[in-house]
């Protein structure tokens, strides 16, 4: 069975990030969905890149996912915190067990927004980390607390899309894709 990722984007969003956590998680044969919750496919990341998301978010809420990860970037995580069916789902993926995740400034202005991470081992990006409250930060680059995933920044964002590789589909296939790589 393929496992399903799920990529909310917005304006704003961090390119390295974003296309790091897409190419990995495909070249591991995940499907992922990239969505928009700005009501246009067509986004520019923060240092200008294009990118084309697959589909408009309000279009998937019905449908499951083994992982919702959020890519990092200020504007674009305030535009994903913004969006109220987001913020939603991510509090149900949670509630179900399933896997959420964020890098760099998306631990703390989107999941901590969603209230998902009281009492959370997690890390972010340093420049946003003194505005967390009732969750454990530690400094690695990626840290895995039970279905909770997170990540410091673009430097972290191979290893994190490779904790995520390793996370559904287990340690050979993260194994071997890093061979690849």
């Amino acid at each position: 069975m393929t496992s399903r990722a799920l990529i909310p984007v917005a304006e704003g969003v961090d390119d390295l990030q974003t296309v790091t956590l897409i190419d990995v998680l495909r070249r591991a044969e995940i499907e992922v969905v990239v969505a928009s919750v700005e009501g246009r496919r067509m986004l520019t990341c923060a240092r200008g890149t294009r990118l084309t998301a697959d589909g408009m978010l309000v279009d998937l809420l019905a449908q499951p996912f083994d992982l919702i990860v959020l890519p990092g970037g200020v504007v674009g995580c305030e535009h994903l915190a913004a969006h109220q069916p987001l913020m939603q789902m991510i509090k149900e993926q949670a509630r179900a067990g399933r896997f959420y995740a964020a890098i760099a400034q998306a631990p703390v202005l989107v999941l901590q927004a969603s209230g998902v991470l009281k009492g959370r081992r997690m890390t972010c990006s340093e420049s946003v980390s003194d505005q967390l409250v009732g969750c454990n930060y530690v400094d690695q680059p990626v840290v895995v607390d039970g279905n909770c995933i997170t990540a410091q920044g673009s430097a972290a964002a191979l290893n994190f899309a490779l904790a995520l590789v390793e996370q559904l589909c287990g340690k050979a296939r993260r194994n071997a894709l890093q061979a690849r790589l």
